[in-house]
């Protein structure tokens, strides 16, 4: 059981909502990253997900996508990333690490993918792949990293069964229909899309896409095992990316956490 597999299944043991932080490498730079990273955990987040820069981030609303242009405009390289996720372990070594990123990075850089170990990062979310896929089926075989899969509201039932009967990390379930950052939350729809894919499988499900309020955060989490918190995090560290001052991040993440528990 790797690290954020074992973190999950402490959360459920304790009966615990997943609070999951995201924020793009390199933006605005890698030090304050870095510097973010451990504000999240000090803030209450259970698991950490680092948007890998691409070119053409096609899940992503306007605030993400800004975010990727800012870190590419830094030369942000998936080497550059892991080295940051090696020296967050070098004081952290409890906080799992999700990379999240687009297929072409991973397979352009197998050899490094390859070689993640237990003290670098935990799982990859590829965000242009099938459910039904995994990183195997591209080549990419590592028994320290497992799978997170994305299923959304339009997904058939027939494959809502193999996505979730698939993933190994936890089930990312998209709530609503459109990209990163939109509203307009269909709550009971949700709910029972959640219900209908935890018959398949005992990986935890967390929601995400369009969560930005304490409100949707609590209610989100009643039917699902965490939520994940993204164009929110962004927006606000790119209003404060000149000044590092970066309290309001740490109050909001804190208000979250505390509505979910």
């Amino acid at each position: 059981m790797n690290r954020l597999s074992e973190k999950l299944k402490n959360l459920k043991d304790n009966n615990k909502k997943a609070l999951v932080a995201y924020l793009v490498a390199g933006d605005p730079d890698l030090e304050t990253t870095l510097d973010l990273m451990h504000l999240f955990v000090e803030s209450g987040v259970d698991v950490i997900e680092i948007g890998v820069p691409f070119t053409d981030p096609i899940a992503e609303g306007p605030t993400i996508q800004k975010a990727h242009d800012r870190a590419l405009k830094n030369n942000i390289s998936l080497k550059m990333i892991l080295d940051l996720v090696k020296k967050f372990r070098e004081s952290n070594t409890d906080t799992p690490i999700v990379l999240m990123g687009y297929l072409n990075t991973f397979i352009s850089h197998i050899d490094l993918v390859q070689s993640i170990d237990e003290k670098s990062a935990d799982s990859i979310l590829v965000v242009d792949v099938p459910g039904e896929l995994d990183l195997k089926t591209y080549g990419i075989s590592n028994p320290n990293i497992n799978t997170i899969s994305l299923i959304s509201p339009t997904t058939k039932d027939d494959r809502v069964e193999s996505i979730a009967k698939n993933s190994t990390g936890f089930i990312y379930y998209v709530t609503l229909r459109g990209v990163t950052g939109s509203s307009n939350l269909n709550i009971e729809e949700i709910k029972s899309n959640i219900s209908k894919i935890k018959q398949y499988s005992d990986v935890p499900t967390m929601a995400g896409f369009g969560i930005k309020s304490v409100e949707d955060a609590k209610v989100l989490a009643e039917s699902s095992d965490g939520i994940v918190i993204g164009s929110s995090i962004v927006e606000m560290i790119a209003d404060g990316s000149r000044t590092k001052e970066f309290d309001r991040i740490g109050n909001y993440l804190r208000e979250i956490k505390t509505a979910i528990l």
